[in-house]
């Protein structure tokens, strides 16, 4: 599968080869969905939590006598029926996150690629290499170019200059390859990878 390379400026840059095995499946929602809820799952604090009935501040005192009230019979004001009382079955911290095979994760991540090319949302890129690294440049190549909200994907490590000029820029996010993940792919309207990050992505999933 061929896909036409640019350079930052809009230029043409040649063509790329892409693995037909990685760009061009067939995008399946149930994969996608599973890795996503997998990746936003284990991201949840978990911190959540309620005092139970142990852990509200009340006298052990008994409130009331046993019997003669005509009402009915309560030993403790940390019972869940009265007000300020703990509450019963609350959540409690907890870790949210659950496994799933590192195989269906490698398969996850090659669908939300390919579903990127199905929808031309991606684009290759020669390099991020920046003359004048501003962000205002940036910012402006950015918008000459279309991008709305871009994902961008280098190689083992992510180009120092462009990535600082390119941090307060609220739509674009960089990534080296060793942190491409299906929910940051599918989240954005442009997926933009480097030659160098193509050539690590087909590496890590091949």
């Amino acid at each position: 599968m061929k896909a036409d390379a640019i350079n930052l400026d809009g230029g043409k840059a040649g063509s790329v080869d892409l693995n037909e095995a990685i760009f061009g499946l067939e995008p399946r929602k149930d994969i996608l969905h599973r890795v996503v809820r997998w990746q936003r799952n284990k991201a949840m604090a978990g911190t959540h939590d309620v005092l139970g009935r142990s852990e509200v501040s009340f006298s052990t005192k008994k409130i009331y006598r046993q019997k003669g009230t005509g009402g009915a019979r309560h030993g403790s004001r940390g019972a869940p029926i009265f007000r300020g009382g703990g509450t019963y079955k609350g959540p409690t911290p907890r870790s949210h996150a659950h496994d799933l095979p590192k195989k269906f994760r490698k398969l996850g991540l090659k669908h939300a690629l390919s579903a990127k090319v199905a929808a031309g949302e991606l684009v290759v890129v020669e390099n991020i290499d920046i003359k004048d690294a501003k962000t205002s440049a940036v910012a402006k190549q950015v918008g000459a170019l279309g991008w709305k909200r871009a994902l961008i994907i280098d190689g083992a490590t992510v180009n120092a200059e462009f990535a600082q000029a390119a941090r307060n820029i609220e739509t674009l996010d960089i990534l080296p390859s060793q942190g491409a993940n299906v929910y940051d792919i599918l989240k954005s309207d442009t997926l933009v990878i480097t030659k160098a990050g193509l050539e690590a992505l087909e590496a890590r999933l091949s």
